[in-house]
């Protein structure tokens, strides 16, 4: 291991994430400090609908002070699979139920300072349901041709990386 951590201290537990700081020994000896944001992690779901349209959500986004247009997502329930996060959460925010989900990567959000893993899937057969919000969700349904999905991606309109890295995999996969 190239960094041992010698001693951690808890900052904050809060219901989405905790905070820790360590204080590691570096392979040379060195001293550093380590911020470490805590996730237990999420689901992003891809979303595709008939003749090559995918199914995008635009939601506030607190933190940067502006809506976003996103694939649909949301936090791990402690001790959830994946695989099961990601057929309720696309539920939950679209209003479908997929007859066939995909896990088509993992991806860090920012290895440098947070824990949280992002399992991205593709979602194709769906079938309508019902939206199942929770409480303090707003969210918007924008389905769209992928093709301006990723001409979205490419002018900047998207800039979520989560959804970024969602729709061009996703393309891969699809062909």
């Amino acid at each position: 291991m190239l960094e041992q951590c010698e001693r951690s201290s808890r900052i904050y537990d809060g219901h989405i994430l905790n905070l820790r700081v360590d204080q590691v020994a570096l392979s040379d000896g060195a001293k550093s400090i380590r911020e470490v944001v805590e996730h237990r992690g999420a689901v992003a779901i891809v979303p595709m609908l008939t003749n090559n349209r995918v199914l995008l959500v635009r939601q506030y986004r607190y933190a940067v002070g502006k809506e976003l247009l996103e694939i649909p997502a949301g936090t791990l329930e402690i001790g959830e699979n994946p695989d099961t996060a990601a057929n309720r959460e696309l539920e939950e925010e679209t209003g479908y139920k997929a007859h066939q989900i995909t896990k088509i990567t993992e991806i860090y959000m920012a290895p440098g300072y947070a824990t949280e893993k992002i399992h991205i899937y593709l979602a194709t057969n769906l079938q309508p349901s019902k939206m199942q919000l929770d409480e303090d969700e707003r969210i918007n349904i924008e389905p769209m041709f992928f093709a301006e999905a990723l001409r979205k991606v490419r002018s900047g309109e998207i800039c979520d990386a989560k959804t970024m890295c969602g729709l061009c995999r996703a393309q891969e996969v699809l062909g």
